[in-house]
């Protein structure tokens, strides 16, 4: 049996890797420096994996931004606008240029399209393919880096995006043709990537497939078998990975493609075991993704055995054991964090803690197979038994019977605001008064590093809570003038005191704990640290309420009352396992309820509860969608329906593809949504043009993921573009997305055009 790893976090327990990027990027350090960084960080990351006894390494799942984006360098499939013109060469700085939207002078040029990966909070960059794309091998980094491992005395085992996946995560540019039409060439550079592998001495090569947990048409399915019959002549053997749900549905197509070993994710599909293991071919492998690599909750190692031992016994030598996918979704060790609660701390397990649980399983599965072990293995193993069955009876102990008896309690008026929308409309124009296109924006300003430092000398208590917030009221006011000399309609108080949208909310919360060091990479150089909501979530006192008064105090105009929705809370944080999502979504909605109902009574008329992470929880398979969309829908609606008629809910979403799903955001009955439209240049708003959205929508028209400033002209076009797909008296002008990770200098500037612009089209349209 052997101990398999399908990808490890490259951030670095302390981020190093961020602050090395960010570095990079002022020009504070040479790229030299920055790779100096990386290689120290691969090369502890394989010790580790090494030491729990992972034989074969995977290499190439380490990526300076993004890992789709490294293979798209790989490919040389880079957009024409970042390319250097007099330089065929791909490298480290083209991928910036991409992800960060830079033409090769140096000036402005529109980044990459940014989506998020499946259904996870991890972001990538969307490959732009054109009609007559050319692929060649033009980034060295995956072949670099099996030399490295090599030069360790490393097996290495390549990771990379497998060639259908890749296709079907791209876009078409230029002209509107069937991306399947590139797969033949295509697919003869990944066989001149195994090629060149096969010659550095690689034995095997992991190719993911994640598509297909979807349902796929008979032309994708084709295409993969199509791919793998033909990759089946390069000198290496292939491991076939998917991910993230069910492969079950294509079990026929998978179980015949000529690949040497298949890897499933059986934490979410664990029913798939028997089926494919049933099936396997003489010879063939079976990686068995039996530890969660999205989660940070310690496995029941001893369950896990109980359901395997049977297959691992039968196959003997051609199982390995791994997590369910790669460890990028988790924090880098748990060993770090000093200061979390020894009954807390023994519960979790991070990225180089789930190699171990790998070890134990290993160590169980074996001790079942050889009963006469020696005593040392025999005591090994009755600790792991005993320490699996204490983590169970400290969860059964921590239920909150009040939480639970006030979600059985719930009735269907409760999800249901007093009117419909249209009357609502009405109620709501005769109080604001807003002129056509009315400007806001999406909640966060600049958390600056005097804001940072603030924050960090208070929680080390270095100065008082009354000279905090005294800090934090003079830049909430500061914020609030340079919205109203902006000339913007409805405002936002800038939350200076808030660190992350969804950890800001769970300290406040019962049920919630938090971490120091539980990084986790979203995109680029971009980590968040998840909450762990570890028992049934209530909400003692308000959260938000005495700064949204505050910053209502300052100004005539509205000021919205921002809150994270219960959906986003839920997917954004490490939930627990024990009882299902939509319990915990549930819980989650009747706490952000009590917060909408006290600002509504403080004033507040104009309240925003952010739902980015909607989309996100979508099983993979739209035969299942139904289940999630009602209840996360639901929570979304039991957060709101406590107001009156005249309070405004504004919702937001960003990096969704919003077609297959506008039904259900329209059921949200939101009073206003905003989405991240901007990358796309408007595209996302196809899905408006066959659904006639009821309500008030706010495309975004200021990508702040750059730091380009949109000039009038690009914004008045963009705004156009929705007025094509949308009526112009139900659309908002605002943002992408929140503006805290950009600089005053970068935000004025844009907010200013974006003020400009709406009056232009005010004017032109009004």
């Amino acid at each position: 049996m052997q101990i398999a790893n399908l990808g490890f976090p490259r951030i670095g327990r302390q981020r190093e890797l961020k602050f090395a990027q960010e570095k990079y990027w002022r020009g504070e350090i040479s790229q030299a420096e920055l790779k100096q960084v990386a290689k120290e960080l691969r090369r502890t990351h394989w010790e580790w994996q090494a030491q729990a006894g992972v034989s074969l390494l995977p290499v190439g799942d380490f990526a300076f931004y993004d890992q789709v984006l490294a293979l798209s360098a790989t490919l040389n499939a880079i957009p024409e606008r970042h390319r250097n013109q007099d330089d065929a060469n791909v490298d480290l700085d083209t991928l910036f240029r991409v992800a960060r939207g830079r033409a090769p002078s140096g000036k402005d040029a529109p980044a990459g399209e940014m989506t998020k990966y499946f259904n996870t909070n991890y972001h990538y960059i969307v490959p732009e393919l054109t009609v007559d794309q050319e692929f060649s091998v033009a980034y060295e980094q995956f072949f670099d880096e099996v030399e490295e491992a090599k030069a360790l005395g490393h097996a290495a085992k390549p990771v990379l995006l497998g060639p259908v996946s890749y296709l079907f995560l791209s876009k078409a540019v230029g002209s509107d043709f069937d991306k399947l039409s590139l797969l033949p060439k295509l697919i003869k550079t990944y066989a001149d990537i195994l090629a060149r592998f096969s010659d550095q001495g690689v034995e095997w090569v992991q190719l993911e497939e994640p598509i297909l947990a979807l349902e796929l048409d008979a032309d994708w399915q084709t295409a993969i078998a199509t791919s793998y019959d033909t990759l089946k002549d390069t000198q290496i053997k292939v491991l076939l990975a998917s991910y993230y749900g069910t492969i079950a549905h294509h079990q026929a197509l998978v179980s015949a493609l000529p690949v040497a070993g298949l890897h499933l994710d059986l934490v979410t599909a664990p029913e798939q075991l028997a089926l494919f293991a049933e099936n396997l071919q003489p010879e063939q492998v079976i990686s068995l993704g039996v530890i969660n690599g999205r989660n940070v909750w310690a496995a029941d190692i001893d369950l896990i055995a109980e359901r395997i031992a049977s297959v691992a016994n039968d196959l003997k030598g051609r199982v390995w054991i791994a997590p369910s996918c790669s460890l990028l979704h988790s924090p880098v060790d748990l060993d770090v964090e000093t200061e979390l609660a020894p009954a807390l701390k023994q519960q979790l397990s991070f990225a180089k803690q789930k190699l171990s649980e790998l070890t134990q399983l290993k160590a169980l599965l074996t001790h079942s197979q050889n009963q006469s072990a020696d005593s040392p293995a025999k005591a090994e193993v009755d600790a792991i038994l005993v320490t699996c069955v204490a983590r169970r009876d400290a969860r059964e102990a921590a239920a909150d019977k009040q939480v639970i008896d006030r979600v059985a309690a719930l009735n269907s008026d409760d999800y249901e605001r007093d009117t419909k929308f249209a009357n609502r409309q009405t109620i709501q124009q005769q109080k604001y008064q807003l002129p056509l296109l009315p400007t806001t924006t999406i909640g966060s300003f600049p958390q600056t590093p005097a804001i940072r430092g603030l924050r960090s000398r208070w929680r080390k208590e270095e100065i008082t809570e009354e000279f905090y917030n005294d800090q934090l009221r003079q830049v909430t006011r500061d914020t609030i003038e340079r919205q109203l000399k902006l000339g913007i309609d409805v405002l936002v108080h800038g939350e200076a005191e808030r660190n992350d949208m969804v950890e800001y909310f769970g300290e406040q919360l019962q049920g919630f704990a938090f971490t120091k060091f539980g990084w986790v990479q979203s995109y680029g150089s971009r980590c968040v640290k998840p909450p762990l909501i570890y028992g049934d979530v209530s909400r003692p006192t308000p959260m938000t309420v005495e700064w949204a008064e505050y910053a209502q105090s300052l100004t005539d105009k509205p000021v919205k009352g921002m809150l994270t929705g219960p959906v986003t809370i839920l997917h954004w944080s490490f939930a627990r396992e024990d009882i299902s999502r939509e319990e915990i979504a549930t819980q989650i909605g009747l706490a952000i309820r009590d917060e909408v109902v006290d600002l509504q009574n403080a004033g507040i008329g104009i309240i925003q509860i952010d739902e980015p992470a909607f989309r996100e929880g979508l099983p993979l398979k739209k035969s299942d969608w139904d289940a999630y969309l009602k209840w996360a829908v639901d929570a979304f609606k039991l957060s709101a329906a406590g107001v009156t008629d005249e309070t405004q809910i504004h919702t937001h979403m960003c990096y969704s593809e919003f077609n297959e799903t506008i039904a259900a955001i329209a059921a949200m009955d939101a009073d206003v949504i905003t989405i991240e439209t901007s990358r796309s240049r408007m595209e996302l708003l196809t899905a408006f043009e066959d659904f006639e959205y009821p309500n008030e929508i706010g495309p975004g028209v200021y990508d702040i993921h750059t730091p380009n400033t949109p000039t009038v002209d690009e914004i008045v076009e963009l705004i156009e573009k929705a007025a094509d797909k949308i009526a112009v008296r139900q659309l908002w002008v605002n943002p992408d997305c929140g503006l805290k990770t950009r600089t005053w200098d970068e935000v004025e500037p844009a907010l200013k055009n974006l003020v400009q612009a709406t009056k232009v089209l005010r004017r032109r349209l009004g």
